[in-house]
Formats: C-alpha cells, sequence, structure tokens
C-alpha cells in the first residue's frame, strides 16, 4: 500500500446522501480569513486568485496563496516560474514531513506573497481531499498560518468530488468564477450546490461570483437575479489580461496602460469588497431542466 492510499483521512457523512472527505479538526484555519476559488476549468481562476492575492497584499494584507491542482501553476504569475507541489516535495522524503523545513515548499512571490503549489496525487491514485490536508498540516506544523491574514485556495475545475471541495472545509467564503456564457453559468451552478451541501455542516458561505474574460454581463446577471446570487466583480475580456499571464506577472506588474490601470482597480475593489465582508448567500440552485429553459437556445 502506498503513503497515498494509507493516509487518506477517513470518509464520513458530510450532508444528506453524499460521501465526503472530512478532515481532522485539528487542522483548522485559524485567524486568517479564508477564500476558496472554483470555477468552470479553464476560466481564469488562477488568474484571478493571483491578481486578488496581489491586490489583498497591496492593501497590506499578509497573503498566503495555496494551488490547488496537479498541474501546479497557480502562483506562477507572482514568482515567475512553476513552484514544485507539496506531494512531490513529501514524496521525496518517503512522506517523513518532519524532515521538511518552510522553504521546502513555500515561496515568496509579488508584494510578499506566499506561495503554495499543493498539487494532486498521480492520476487515478489517491485524493485531492489528502493533499490539501497534508499542506494545512504542514502549514500549521510550521506556523505559517499565525503571521497569515488573509488565505486563497485557487481550487481545480469545478467540484465534482469530496477531495476537491475539501477546501470548503476551511473556507469563510466561496468565491466563483464565470463567464457570460451557457457553459460557465451551469458549472456555477453546480458549484453553489456543492457549496450548500458543505454550508450545512461547515461554516463556509457564498461570496459572490465574478464575471471573468466577459465583454457582457447580461446572462450572468439573469442567473442571479433568478437563484438569488450576486455578482461582485466584472474582469473584461482585454489582451492585456492574456499579456500578464504570458509575461508571467501578474497585472500589478505590468505597464501603466489604461486598460490595466482599470482592471486593478476592480481587483482592488474586489480584495476591498472581500476583505470588508460579504452577506453569507444562500441562493437556491436551478435543476439542470431548468438552466436549459433559462439560458438555452430559444
Amino acid at each position: 500500500m502506498s503513503p497515498l492510499d494509507r493516509n487518506i483521512p477517513n470518509l464520513t457523512g458530510d450532508g444528506e446522501g453524499s460521501v465526503q472527505v472530512h478532515q481532522d479538526d485539528t487542522a483548522k484555519i485559524e485567524g486568517a480569513k479564508v477564500f476558496s476559488v472554483y470555477g468552470k476549468g479553464g476560466i481564469g481562476k488562477s488568474t484571478t486568485s493571483s491578481n486578488l492575492s496581489a491586490a489583498f497584499s497591496k492593501m497590506g494584507k499578509r497573503v498566503l496563496q495555496i494551488g490547488c491542482d496537479p498541474k501546479h501553476d497557480s502562483t506562477f504569475t507572482l514568482t515567475g516560474t512553476l513552484q514544485p507541489t507539496v506531494i512531490d516535495i513529501l514524496k521525496s522524503v518517503d512522506f517523513h514531513s518532519e524532515e521538511l523545513r518552510p522553504e521546502d515548499y513555500v515561496a515568496t512571490g509579488y508584494n510578499g506573497v506566499k506561495c503554495v503549489e499543493a498539487g494532486g496525487p498521480p492520476a487515478g491514485t489517491g485524493c485531492g481531499g489528502y493533499v490539501v490536508g497534508q499542506t494545512v498540516k504542514l502549514l500549521k506544523q510550521h506556523h505559517m498560518l499565525e503571521d497569515t491574514d488573509v488565505v486563497i485556495f485557487d481550487v481545480l475545475g469545478d467540484v465534482v468530488c469530496g477531495g476537491f471541495a475539501a477546501p470548503l472545509q476551511h473556507a469563510d467564503r466561496a468565491l466563483i468564477v464565470t463567464a457570460n456564457d451557457f457553459d460557465s453559468i451551469y458549472a456555477m451552478n453546480r458549484i453553489i450546490a456543492a457549496v450548500q451541501a458543505k454550508s450545512a455542516n461547515y461554516k463556509v458561505r457564498l461570496a459572490g461570483c465574478v464575471a471573468n474574460r466577459s465583454k457582457d454581463t447580461d446572462e450572468v446577471d439573469r442567473y442571479c437575479k433568478t437563484v438569488g446570487f450576486n455578482r461582485i466583480a466584472h474582469m473584461p475580456d482585454l489582451d492585456a489580461i492574456r499579456r500578464s499571464r504570458l509575461k508571467k506577472k501578474t497585472l500589478f506588474e505590468m505597464p501603466d496602460d489604461e486598460e490595466i490601470v482599470q482592471v486593478r482597480k476592480e481587483y482592488l475593489r474586489l480584495a476591498e469588497t472581500l476583505w470588508n465582508g460579504t452577506l453569507p448567500l444562500a441562493p437556491a440552485p436551478l435543476p439542470d431542466r431548468e438552466i436549459f429553459e433559462l439560458l438555452g437556445f430559444d
């Protein structure tokens, strides 16, 4: 049996009709405001997370961003390079975590943002929930969370299993990145349902959504009005944002052209909104057929 198999957390009931990865209560994150960022695959969660981390740092907050994706590319615009993953580093010491130091798995990125790439288990083995749990455990062992004001989890794709829903067990608020199109809103509807299920047993609540890579927001706004959700930011579809990714930089490190300055302001406004606190939203996700009727073709 591999260390990954041996260390899978206990599976326990976590909401009606579900079996989820349940983290040890001693792994709770205390003292920091914790946000989990979700959304359809490829929607721009890492871009949103990294620029949001940079915006919080500009507010003078001590920020830790945790990438939860085997691709380990969440923090590369903050650090300028791909960082090794916690799971790979643990494997290199045969899962003897006592041999690790913080600098082995925590990098310092733009404006002092601390960056961690949790990674994920090899394809077809283990569970993403274990990886998240081990990452938080290491951070607590090394007291990395004691001097942190904001923790941002950037989570793989949309929520389809208990493992990658594990960050919701730590979060105060979940933020959904979407676009003004059917597929993105359909994924958002599923994520809302997952967060609502978690909120029955954990403190996490929905903060709202960010319309990303979208010229307009009419479809997002129509959905939000229908289910009782809020759009709390709009990031337009700008080439400047794409260029920043190619240059491996956040928008806060790019030249001060008019487009970039405006988007920076929106990220700072979003960070201030989240820091000041959002209403604990409890929208009612739609059944699949109703989503099609609301947003589908005539």
